[in-house]
């Protein structure tokens, strides 16, 4: 053994030839901190004073080659100045520099995942050779930053730019065949080939089959550009690029002009260019917010991995219902190698639950994802049925049919009666009481609430309700089974809308009142889309259905009559009274039609105005700042109440089931963060503002008390 550490060994394997083998101690993943930074510049340091040194191999002992940095360790570093900032990347720069010019030929054999940082050391390598199962990429835009150890630099001058660019300003994972036709690596085989594959291509190396020296030099020198396919290939990429990131992400952009600044620079002055743009980003607030996010995200994962411990295992499911809600779920779950019976009364039903779910395996196909045996197989997963007969080994049940309590608690007793006593049985309400649910069940202690967003293929977030009678077992395992589907799962507790919705109607509760005082609602869903929301309020009323939030704003408003229920006619009661339900019918605020891919599209509909005219009972004067501060401060409000009341277990949670539930914009950091932002002061005289406007903008005891003691939802600074 050449050098051995608690993060990487490096041995002789084979005539001269050297692995350097990555297997951080007491970690699932291997990851680059400070100390694997360390012991790598340690072993490159023990190889370059050994003589009789071939070539090198990297390789991972872990089920991943590499997830990247460490992001609790290195987001210290962007608290520092930006010249600090700056000297540590170029510090790393210089270790990573190391490898690519040692005096023998360098091979990397990637398998599972090298992503970030660990993309960046593969790059290093004059050859990669990648697993046919593995996935590569350079996700750190989503992060608000760029790749930081010469990932803009040496990934162009390999790949060529334009597929850099999209590879680098999108943070999109690559599978092994995209990354071979793109020149990211240069040969694909099965993972159990990897290892051999890698060290064959350093013998031919070694005996001068190929010529790794003038490989190297294409990495370390200028982009091969004229001053005219500079210019076009630099500007067509920031149309696309600038469309699709649109005003509030500045990394995407960024990322452009850096590669565009070092495009005529060596090496070694491309990483100054790159650093300097990298320091640059870590203060922006969009950084902040968007690692704030992923630190949140990871904190979700632990918190649910671990809730799910106390586990009853899930082998088969069932979903009762096989409409938009139920066909979802049953797709989800196949797609993820869990049988699943879909039950409903008719064979009609079912039939269209299969065509929907047929439909999305059939697009995986056309993308690429899976072949078309496997796309059968998971098919094959999905059992319909008219029956019960079928429920005797279920683990657990999703309840899915329609909204109505009634219907649900007659179904719910129906199934329990014939699943096995410790099957969990959840219901997919996304207003009606868990504990109401509960009243007519035998065993209630086996019930919870699993409330799915639509469309469920689509949607991260899955709200997992506690009742009053629920343990443990059947929250955890619920939990699991949500992880299984490859959903974030947060757990709450049983109140009307639960959190998301619950937070989303007091945001509907404004809109309907600027309405009711004469605001444009095409205005209001311009304003709100650009301040970073996916669509504005009226819009996404359309696409969740009028007679749903109709329906969801009656029973917000019996459960919180003192802010919840209003005394006027409000524009969306017209609507629902004219059935305009919206997309499913093809008008609601605005009209719907169908485009050539066959989706909805949203047009203006000159009827609307007439339609709810008598909604207006005056015409006030508004500024775009106040339309945005009227929609959001209600909403911000709830989302303190459901904390202080314990709906939800704490700001991660209520943050991340915002940004994952109803697309509350990323780059804002999520609503608790948004109002760490503006300072809870600051915020409640905001609120002082629109006092007259009643309980909705009111904010609670405790942000007053948590304003005069200037306290944040988060550590400033973390």
């Amino acid at each position: 053994m050449l050098f051995e550490g608690q993060s990487l060994t490096v041995a002789d394997v084979q005539d001269g030839i050297y692995e350097m083998r990555f297997d951080l101690k007491d970690s699932s993943v291997n990851k680059f901190n400070q100390a694997t930074l360390k012991e790598l510049e340690e072993g490159i340091t023990a190889l370059q004073r050994q003589e009789g040194v071939k070539g090198l191999l990297l390789t991972s002992a872990k089920k991943s080659f590499f997830v990247g940095a460490d992001i609790n360790e290195f987001g210290g570093l962007f608290q520092q100045p930006e010249a600090e900032i700056v000297t540590a990347l170029l510090e790393i720069d210089a270790i990573f520099s190391r490898i690519e010019d040692l005096p023998f030929p360098t091979v990397v054999a990637i398998n599972g995942e090298a992503l970030g940082g660990g993309l960046e050391v593969c790059l290093t390598c004059d050859y990669r050779v990648m697993a046919n199962n593995a996935k590569i990429g350079l996700p750190e835009v989503k992060l608000g930053i760029l790749p930081g150890w010469g990932g803009t630099v040496r990934l162009p001058r390999m790949i060529g730019v334009d597929n850099a660019i999209e590879w680098i300003a999108t943070g999109s994972n690559k599978r092994a065949d995209a990354a071979l036709k793109d020149g990211a690596v240069d040969a694909v085989v099965a993972e159990k080939q990897l290892r051999g594959a890698a060290l064959q291509l350093i013998v031919d190396c070694i005996d001068g089959k190929f010529d790794y020296l003038e490989r190297r030099e294409e990495k370390k020198a200028p982009l091969p550009l004229s001053t005219i396919e500079r210019t076009m290939a630099f500007e067509s990429a920031r149309g696309v690029v600038g469309a699709k990131a649109g005003p509030h992400y500045p990394s995407p952009m960024t990322i452009i002009s850096v590669i565009e600044r070092h495009a005529s620079l060596d090496r070694d002055n491309a990483f100054k260019v790159e650093a300097t743009a990298f320091a640059k980003l870590t203060k922006s607030p969009v950084t902040a917010s968007l690692i704030g996010i992923f630190m949140k995200d990871q904190f979700l994962k632990k918190q649910s991995k671990k809730l799910s411990e106390a586990t009853r295992e899930v082998n088969k499911t069932a979903v009762l219902g096989a409409g938009i809600m139920g066909g979802g779920i049953a797709y989800q779950s196949a797609s993820k190698d869990i049988p699943i019976l879909m039950k409903d009364i008719n064979q009609k039903a079912l039939d269209d639950g299969l065509a929907e779910s047929d439909k999305l395996f059939f697009k995986q196909v056309m993308r690429g994802r899976l072949d078309q045996a496997g796309a059968a197989a998971a098919m094959h997963r999905i059992m319909p049925t008219l029956s019960y007969g079928d429920f005797g080994d279920v683990d657990l049940v999703v309840e899915a049919v329609v909204e109505n309590p009634k219907i649900k608690q007659s179904v719910l007793a129906e199934v329990e009666g014939v699943i096995v006593e410790d099957a969990i049985l959840t219901s997919n309400t996304s207003t009606i009481s868990i504990d109401l649910l509960a009243e007519g069940l035998k065993r209630p202690e086996n019930f919870c609430g699993m409330h799915f967003f639509n469309p469920v293929h689509l949607m991260p977030l899955v709200e997992v309700i506690r009742g009053e009678k629920t343990n443990d077992v059947a929250i955890a395992t619920t939990v699991d089974y949500a992880r299984k589907l490859g959903k974030t799962p947060i757990v709450v507790n049983d109140c009307p809308g639960f959190f998301v919705n619950r937070v989303l109607f007091p945001y509907f509760g404004g809109f309907s009142l600027l309405m009711a005082q004469g605001a444009d609602f095409t205005r209001v869903d311009k304003l709100m889309e650009r301040w970073g929301w996916p669509m504005g309020p009226a819009y996404l009323l359309d696409v969740v259905g009028i007679d749903t939030g109709h329906h969801g704003g009656e029973v917000m408003a019996d459960g919180f009559p003192d802010r919840m229920k209003y005394d006027y006619i409000t524009a969306v009661d017209l609507l629902y009274k004219a059935e305009r339900f919206g997309q499913k019918n093809g008008v609601g605020f605005y009209k719907y039609e169908l485009d050539k891919r066959g989706k909805p599209k949203k047009l203006p509909d000159a009827d609307t105005e007439g339609v709810i005219a008598s909604s207006v009972t005056e015409k006030r004067e508004f500024t775009d700042e106040q339309i945005v501060e009227r929609m959001m401060i209600p909403m911000c409000i709830e989302t303190v109440r459901c904390l202080e009341e314990g709906i939800v277990s704490g700001p991660a949670d209520a943050d991340m089931g915002l940004v994952y539930g109803i697309g509350f914009p990323p780059f804002r950091g999520g609503v608790l963060h948004y109002m760490d932002t503006i300072g809870m002061d600051n915020f409640c005289k905001m609120c002082e503002q629109y006092a007259e406007l009643g309980a909705l903008y009111h904010p609670t005891e405790g942000m007053k008390i948590m304003a005069s003691n200037n306290k944040s939802f988060f550590p400033r600074g973390a």
